[in-house]
C-alpha cells in the first residue's frame, strides 16, 4: 500500500493505494484520507483505511501460498470439478487401481519392477529388493488414504512417507535437513526444495492453509493445490512425488471422490504442469491434466 497526492487548486488531497492482480490485470482499491493533512492526521488516517482495504481484500481474495485468488479465479476453478463423477470402486477395482499405481507411481521415480509384476511382490510375505519392499509399501499406504479417519497434519504426512519407505530407507517418516533439488533427465536442475532451514515454517504454513480454505474450494481443486505445494516444498530428502501423489489421492477419497492415477507415459506433461504451478502460479494445466488422468484411470478400472 501506499500514499498518493493529488493536487486539487490550492489544496493537496490524500488517498491510501493498493495494487492487486486479477484475471491478468492490475486493479486498484484507493480510500481517500482528506486533504491538507498533517503528518499526525495523515498517519492516524492511513491506519484506519489500511483496516478498511484489509477488510476488503478478505472478501474477494484468498492468498494461496505465494500468489492469491480472488472469488472470481475461484469459482472458474471450482468448475473443473465438474468434469469428474462420484464412483464407488469396490474390492476387485480396489486391486486393480492399487497395482496400477503403484507400477506407475514408483516407475514415475525410476523403478524398474515391470507392470506385470506387482501382483506377485504384493503377494508375497516377505521381500529382501529394495525395489520389492518400495512396492509392498507403497501398496499400504494406498490402503492406508483409502481407510483413515485421520485428517491432514504434519504426523499424517510423515506417516505416509513412512509406509513407503520404512523398509528401504533409513530417513523414512523424516523431514529432511539437507537441500534438495530436482533435475531432468539430462541433468538439469528443474526445480529447488525450499531450504532446510525455512521447511518447518513451509510446512505448518501448508497444513494451516489447508485448514483455513480447505471448505472453499471443490475436491479436485483442493488436491490440486495441496499436491503442487506439496511437491513445490519437498520436504523429504527422496520419495516427495510418491507421497505427492499419495496426499493429491487423500483428497479426494476424503471427499468421497474415486482416486487417479498418474500414468507413467504422461510424466512429462505431468512435469510441465508442476512447473506452470511453481513458476507461473497456473493451476489450470494441472487441472485438465488430472481430469485427463482421471478419464483414464476409471476407463482402466472398470475393464
Amino acid at each position: 500500500m501506499f500514499v498518493e497526492k493529488r493536487k486539487s487548486g490550492e489544496n493537496i488531497l490524500y488517498y491510501l493505494v493498493h495494487s492487486y492482480r486479477e484475471h491478468g490485470k492490475v486493479k486498484k482499491i484507493r480510500k481517500y484520507l482528506g486533504r491538507n493533512l498533517s503528518h499526525t492526521n495523515l498517519e492516524k488516517f492511513k491506519k484506519i483505511a489500511e483496516q478498511q482495504i484489509l477488510e476488503i481484500l478478505d472478501q474477494f481474495t484468498t492468498q494461496i501460498f505465494e500468489f492469491s485468488l480472488s472469488d472470481k479465479e475461484i469459482t472458474e476453478l471450482n468448475k473443473f470439478n465438474d468434469k469428474i463423477k462420484l464412483i464407488h470402486l469396490y474390492s476387485k477395482e480396489w486391486e486393480q487401481f492399487t497395482e496400477d499405481f503403484v507400477f506407475n507411481t514408483n516407475a514415475i521415480e525410476g523403478s524398474t519392477i515391470a507392470k506385470d509384476e506387482v501382483r506377485s511382490i504384493l503377494e508375497k510375505k516377505k521381500v529382501t529388493d529394495p525395489e520389492e519392499k518400495e512396492t509392498k509399501g507403497v501398496a499400504k499406504a494406498v490402503e492406508y488414504i483409502r481407510k483413515t479417519k485421520d485428517d491432514l497434519s504434519l504426523s499424517m504426512i510423515k506417516k505416509l512417507h513412512k509406509l513407503c519407505f520404512e523398509d528401504s530407507k533409513s530417513y523414512a517418516g523424516k523431514f529432511r535437513d539437507v537441500e534438495v533439488v530436482i533435475r531432468s533427465g539430462s541433468g538439469k536442475i528443474m526445480h529447488t526444495g525450499v531450504p532446510s532451514e525455512e521447511l518447518k515454517d513451509y510446512l505448518n504454513d501448508f497444513v494451516e492453509w489447508y485448514q483455513d480454505n480447505k471448505k472453499k474450494f471443490k475436491p479436485l481443486v483442493l488436491a490440486a493445490i495441496i499436491h503442487n505445494q506439496f511437491e513445490y516444498i519437498h520436504p523429504f530428502q527422496d520419495g516427495n512425488g510418491r507421497v505427492g501423489r499419495l496426499l493429491l489421492n487423500f483428497i479426494l477419497l476424503k471427499n468421497k471422490y474415486p482416486p487417479i492415477n498418474i500414468l507413467l507415459k504422461d510424466r512429462q506433461e505431468y512435469y510441465k504442469t508442476l512447473y506452470e504451478y511453481s513458476a507461473n502460479h497456473n493451476l489450470k494445466p494441472t487441472l485438465r491434466f488430472l481430469i485427463k488422468q482421471y478419464k483414464k484411470t476409471h476407463v482402466t478400472t472398470k475393464k
